[in-house]
């Protein structure tokens, strides 16, 4: 019964018929097995594609215990205008063929986050998660680890006991942005931190100060709002900060959404971009290709990530220890002037 039901349905069996292999290691092909060759899970994945193969879910769950699904838990309120769709094209273009599908469930920083993560163990919704805007020491990651159960998350955490995650050089990309606005000549520069409890503040914020103390400069980090503070308040915090006696000359963006913002209070303000001051934001889409005037940009790939994150999900799954499921993305200079 299941995936060797004849018929008009492509099977198991077709697909080992169409490629020559067993059907023993078509299957695993199909589950993304890192022990089947490439050359051999490409092969299987095209002939899937091709005669339109579709597992038997609840057959395959039955048999298998597992559920084909992985669950991301996922922010959509974000920093980067294209976070949503990068990320999920990166994860979708690694699980297609696997016989595995995504699930999207919503996550807000702001509530419980262990609410979902329960549903997921308690119902058996899911044999992997994927999970951003982690914790320092994030209690989804603790309960995961404790229950055993497969999962990466975007960013690290302070945690010493290891477990899987991508993540960007947060760090490295506040040096940059600092040292690029001192080369242009800017002497107070501004940024607008994450909230305090994820990770990737901590970096930004290490970053930051270092490169600003490096060059002897002036700086602030804009108080009272966060990156996930509401767009209207961030605008208004830097509407006050150009409102003062010595405003910023530099502002280091993390994300996208505030970029346009600067630019934004810059213009309302009287103030020109590029000559009362500069901004260096990190981007994950071509948006600024098109603003005028142009904003100096490093690439954060999104859809690596994704692609990532869902590699490494599909290897702890197949039993990969976490110690080895690790990847720090650098920052892509493309940085103007």
């Amino acid at each position: 019964m299941g995936d060797d039901i004849q018929g008009d349905k492509p099977t198991l069996r077709t697909l080992s018929q169409e490629t020559g292999f067993a059907v023993a290691t078509v299957s695993r092909a199909l589950a993304g097995d890192p022990r089947i060759a490439a050359r051999t899970r490409e092969t299987v994945s095209a002939a899937a594609t091709r005669l339109g193969y579709v597992p038997d879910r609840a057959a395959r769950r039955l048999r298998t215990g597992r559920t084909q699904v992985i669950s991301l838990l996922l922010n959509t309120q974000h920093e980067f205008l294209g976070f949503t769709q990068e990320f999920l094209s990166g994860i979708t273009e690694v699980l297609a063929g696997t016989g595995y599908s995504v699930t999207v469930v919503p996550d807000n920083p702001g509530e419980d986050r262990l609410v979902p993560v329960r549903t997921i163990l308690r119902n058996n919704l899911a044999d992997g998660l994927l999970f951003t805007r982690t914790e320092a020491f994030d209690p989804r990651v603790r309960l995961l680890m404790e229950a055993d159960f497969p999962f990466v998350s975007h960013g690290r955490t302070e945690f010493t006991t290891p477990h899987p995650w991508v993540d960007f050089d947060n760090e490295a990309f506040a040096r940059q942005a600092v040292r690029h606005l001192v080369a242009k000549g800017r002497r107070r520069i501004s940024l607008v931190l994450p909230g305090d409890q994820f990770t990737f503040t901590q970096h930004l914020r290490y970053g930051f100060l270092s490169a600003v103390r490096e060059a002897g400069i002036d700086h602030e980090i804009v108080a009272g709002v966060t990156l996930d503070s509401p767009p209207p308040e961030i605008a208004a915090a830097l509407m006050r900060g150009r409102r003062t006696t010595h405003p910023p000359d530099g502002y280091v963006c993390v994300g996208e959404v505030t970029a346009l913002l600067a630019l934004a209070t810059l213009t309302d303000t009287g103030a020109v971009h590029g000559v009362d001051a500069d901004i260096v934001a990190k981007r994950a889409s071509p948006i600024f290709d098109n603003i005028r005037p142009r904003i100096d940009t490093v690439f954060e790939d999104l859809r690596a990530t994704g692609r990532a994150m869902a590699e490494m999900l599909l290897r702890r799954m197949n039993g990969e220890p976490p110690e080895r499921l690790n990847r720090l993305f650098q920052p892509q200079q493309d940085l103007r002037g």
